[in-house]
């Protein structure tokens, strides 16, 4: 699931971020076995232009899928992964983070930079799913403010990363790719 700026699906490239956001981060626990409410991702109100992209947990995260997003043009690309002792899947921020290091170290080698690809753990919910789970009281978590500030953090930090970064040169390539491409189409047509 692609849910731009405001909840607007998009599928056309662009020249921000594209974040991928783990369904289990920063949400309430919920006892085991019981019904969950369909995934609703943080609300960041990016003051840049972000495509997130819902993952079921983000050790799941392919690194094609991340150059992926830097082939549609994405000038920055970010994981927003559960903390790593209250993921889930267990390892899944572990497994996520040396996938975002191998690619990291591949677009050092192209030329694109690494400094493009970033991670940032908000609050799992594993344990609080257990101890719900346990009918405990005591279920720790995250207070509201104390999770609204970690999000503006996270917000300020891609924000700032992307300013300072030149754009994706991949995305000029495409633009001209698609123009000549055009041009070719035109000219078979005139025969």
């Amino acid at each position: 699931m692609v849910i731009g700026q405001g909840g607007n699906t998009r599928s056309t490239p662009h020249k921000g971020v594209t974040a991928f956001i783990c369904a289990n981060c920063a949400r309430p626990g919920v006892a085991p076995f019981s019904t969950r409410p369909r995934p609703e991702p943080p609300t960041f109100n990016w003051a840049v232009p972000v495509d997130e992209i819902l993952v079921p947990c983000a050790g799941r995260l392919q690194p094609e899928l991340v150059l992926k997003a830097f082939e549609s043009g994405s000038s920055l690309v970010c994981m927003i992964a559960c903390q790593d002792d209250n993921c889930h899947s267990v390892e899944g921020c572990l497994r996520a983070r040396r996938r975002l290091d191998y690619v990291r170290g591949l677009l050092d080698q192209i030329g694109l930079g690494g400094d493009r690809l970033a991670m940032f753990q908000l609050p799992g919910s594993a344990r609080e799913d257990m101890a719900a789970g346990d009918n405990n009281p005591q279920a720790s978590h995250l207070s509201d403010r104390a999770l609204l500030q970690q999000i503006q953090t996270i917000r300020d930090e891609v924000t700032a990363k992307v300013q300072a970064l030149c754009p994706n040169p991949l995305y000029k390539v495409q633009e001209v790719a698609e123009e000549t491409s055009a041009v070719e189409e035109t000219d078979d047509n005139e025969d």
